[in-house]
Formats: C-alpha cells, structure tokens, sequence
C-alpha cells in the first residue's frame, strides 16, 4: 500500500489519449420534497454564451479546471453564477452522463456530472453575465425551451427512471441511449 501512484508516460499519452473528453459538472438547485408534486427547480435562462441562447438550463454548471474534483467544480460554479454557498454534502448525485453531438468533433465529447442540491447558504442571484434570468419551475412544468440533455436528467429524476450512468446522443438504435437523436 506505501507504493506511490503511477502516471501515465508521455509515450502511452501519445498512444491511448485519441481525443480529450471535457468534464462539467451541473447543479441543480431543488425546493419540496422529493416526489413531492410542489417540488421545484431553479434554472438560469442562457444569454450571450453562443450556445442555447435563449433556452433554460441548470442552476449552475461549468467546466472542471484542470486538477479540481468534480465537487469543487460544482461547489465553485455555484458561487460565481448564483452567488451562494453549497457544502459538498449537501451535493446529491443524480447521474454521470456521457454525452456527445452528432458532429463527431472532439469538443463534443463530455462528462457531465449531475447533482441536486436541497440546502444553501445566500439568496440565489444572477452573478455572471451568461443569463438574463432565473426562475423557479415545478418539475411537473418544466418549460419548453429547457437544454435537451439537461431535460433528459430533470425528467428522468422527476420520473424515478433516471440511471446512475447515461449516455446521450450517441446511438438511435441503442435502447440505453434515449437522448440519441432519431
């Protein structure tokens, strides 16, 4: 056990690291219980961002920095978009999501990491400049113009069919992958 990690070579890099896959993690901030039919989320409205303008998406979410955890991310995010404190505790896994585009371009491989959140410290507020609004939805009413792959986890999680592991734009024909454009 007193051995040290291991790296991998700039060799094997060379070999195996065939595109980079771009990790975010999401948050979702959840009043009600859960079930509860008055349950409720906080999305932001995305604005000047060159993508999904003008579509709902997660409370807070945000690329991993290079040697940050996914909690730290997400505890991170949380401050600068929405101005509150979350401990990692409070973070609720919902699933780890592999999704792609149908471009085949390697900045459409990614790792989202999807958490609820019940309990903050703050007022939410808009802090940064990626969204002209915030408003809370019953999960029952989710608004149309909600992110697709972002849909695909608040619906799954509302529904109780949510899996700990999905994938998302991949396969029409595979049956685990529902979010594959038909």
């Amino acid at each position: 056990m007193g051995e040290e990690r291991q790296t991998y070579s700039d060799g094997y890099a060379a070999a195996h690291g065939r595109f980079a896959l771009i990790p975010a993690a999401y948050v979702f901030l959840v009043e009600g219980e859960r079930g509860d039919p008055h349950e409720r989320v906080l999305l932001q409205r995305r604005a000047g961002t060159g993508y999904y303008d003008g579509w709902w998406a997660a409370s807070a979410a945000g690329h991993v920095d290079p040697g940050e955890s996914v909690f730290a991310c997400a505890v991170r995010e949380t401050a600068e978009e929405l101005g509150v404190e979350v401990a990692r505790p409070a973070l609720e896994a919902l699933t780890a999501m592999h999704r792609t585009a149908p471009t085949g371009r390697d900045v459409d491989q990614r790792l989202d990491v999807f958490f609820a959140c019940r309990s903050w410290r703050g007022i939410p507020s808009l802090v940064e400049q990626k969204a002209d609004a915030l408003e809370w939805f019953a999960l029952e009413a989710l608004p149309d113009r909600l992110v697709h792959h972002e849909r695909f986890v608040l619906e799954g999680y509302r529904d109780g069919t949510l899996l700990p592991i999905t994938a998302f734009g991949f396969d029409p024909d595979d049956p685990a992958d529902e979010g594959a454009p038909a």
